[in-house]
């Protein structure tokens, strides 16, 4: 009974400091964690509007506007998540030119696919097919759309044209009540 209690006691002590550790681990490092998440996005809204984009201004959560030299939209960025991936959501930043509903480009945010297959989703095989296409109407070949899937991760493929569908429906109810 007492190696009983005094192995409770051990255990009790080690779990109690490696929770105190963790704990200010994460504190002292959530600040930088969020900031690089934030620069990421920012580098993302950067990257998927159109060239002529000089300034930036947030118009929702995670939907911006960008805008020439003379102030006029030149295009749009947004935020969307698709669920279903095979690695769980896929979240992208997606442009979309002045009139809010065909793609530029989209960069990736968060995926955890499987690596070699369906993290080909940022190769430029893949994303360069997507440009100049309406988002609400993005599907894959093998279901009647004009995207290629990436072989052997359709999944994947079709978590990206939800994704990118979400992006520009976020995109869409800001506009209208803006």
């Amino acid at each position: 009974m007492k190696k009983f209690l005094h192995l409770i006691v051990s255990l009790s002590l080690i779990c109690g400091v490696c929770a105190a550790v963790l704990a200010y681990v994460n504190r002292v490092t959530k600040d930088a964690i969020r900031e690089a998440a934030a620069e990421k996005s920012r580098a993302a809204v950067r990257a998927v509007l159109p060239s002529e984009a000089v300034s930036l201004e947030a118009i929702g959560e995670d939907v911006f506007v960008g805008r020439d030299a003379s102030g006029k939209p030149v295009g749009y960025a947004a935020k969307g998540v698709g669920t279903g991936g095979y690695g769980g959501d896929i979240v992208l930043m997606a442009g979309f030119r002045a009139d809010g509903e065909t793609l530029v480009a989209y960069r990736t945010l968060a995926a955890s696919e499987t690596p070699g297959l369906g993290m080909k989703l940022n190769a430029p095989e893949f994303a360069d097919q997507f440009a100049d296409k309406d988002a609400r109407t993005l599907a894959v070949r093998k279901d009647g759309g004009a995207i290629e899937a990436i072989t052997s991760a359709t999944i994947t493929s079709r978590a990206v044209c939800r994704a990118l569908a979400d992006a520009q429906a976020r995109l869409a109810s800001v506009r209208e009540g803006h």
